[in-house]
């Protein structure tokens, strides 16, 4: 008898909401569901594991799960797009307070050992860049943005807000001061605290989102650091892939495990 438990219960569940093929591709046979290609997927992300010991570990404990090159696959295959219909899901559809900020995801994880063996004076310095919108009330990420290259932070700021724009307050650091945020927040009726650059007073919209700032609220804006670190303590703060669309796959995995509060001690609780 097959093994169902609490994530499965929960991916299937985000599946019916927002998908009618029970497929993620339709070319070969269909041996898995995509649920079970998505449990597997996460899990994996959740212990910290590759994918090899990640479909024995799951196939000794009786669940019936793809094999690791069908999940390195998989992760591939998967569309970008229904990796954000899945972080949606896990989140409500309006939220009060939201806050913007990036940070950095190492590409490479050597050792401090290695780095000394070989001689290396400067640290390596390789990661991705991950812009984030984040409900500072319920703790759970709205919107990603993934960057190979390093670009400034007001860049990040229209495709996240395309992604989800359905709040009241918007929080962000002096990066993110620029009249074109101010802008679109204005015309949106939505009241921001950024924290203003010094000697920069311009603009219209400024001037009209400024007269409602308060730094006392602003201050709000480092728990969106609370769930960078809450995101890199459960899951790593590196990632050992190299193409871009499965960074992309592997960050939205743990957004989306995150979100579901998931840990590795709860993967085996029964439902």
């Amino acid at each position: 008898m097959k093994n169902t438990c609490k994530l499965v219960i929960k991916i299937q569940r985000l599946l019916k909401q927002q998908l009618n093929s029970r497929e993620y591709s339709h070319f070969g046979p269909k041996k898995f569901k995509l649920s079970e290609h998505l449990f597997a997927l996460l899990y994996m992300q959740m212990i910290k594991s590759s994918f090899r010991r990640a479909s024995n570990t799951l196939a000794e404990l009786g669940f019936y799960v793809p094999t690791y090159s069908a999940l390195c696959k998989s992760r591939k295959r998967v569309s970008p797009l229904l990796f954000e219909k899945l972080l949606n899901e896990t989140h409500e559809e309006t939220c009060e307070n939201v806050a913007i900020d990036s940070t950095g995801i190492s590409i490479q994880n050597p050792s401090f050992h290695f780095v000394k063996r070989i001689d290396r004076i400067k640290p390596i310095k390789k990661f991705v860049k991950l812009s984030v919108f984040y409900d500072i009330d319920n703790r759970k990420f709205l919107a990603l943005k993934i960057r190979r290259k390093l670009r400034h932070d007001v860049k990040d700021f229209p495709n996240l807000f395309k992604k989800f724009h359905n709040f009241q307050n918007f929080f962000a650091d002096r990066g993110y001061d620029s009249e074109k945020i101010y802008e679109k927040c204005f015309e949106r009726g939505i009241q921001t605290f950024i924290k203003p650059k010094k000697n920069i007073r311009r603009g219209f919209y400024r001037r009209k989102q400024m007269k409602n700032y308060s730094e006392e609220t602003y201050h709000q804006r480092s728990l969106v650091e609370t769930g960078f670190s809450c995101l890199k303590r459960k899951y790593g703060g590196y990632t050992l892939t190299k193409s871009a669309k499965s960074v992309r796959a592997e960050l939205y995995l743990r957004a989306i495990a995150n979100n579901l509060n998931l840990i590795s001690q709860e993967i085996f609780n029964r439902a």
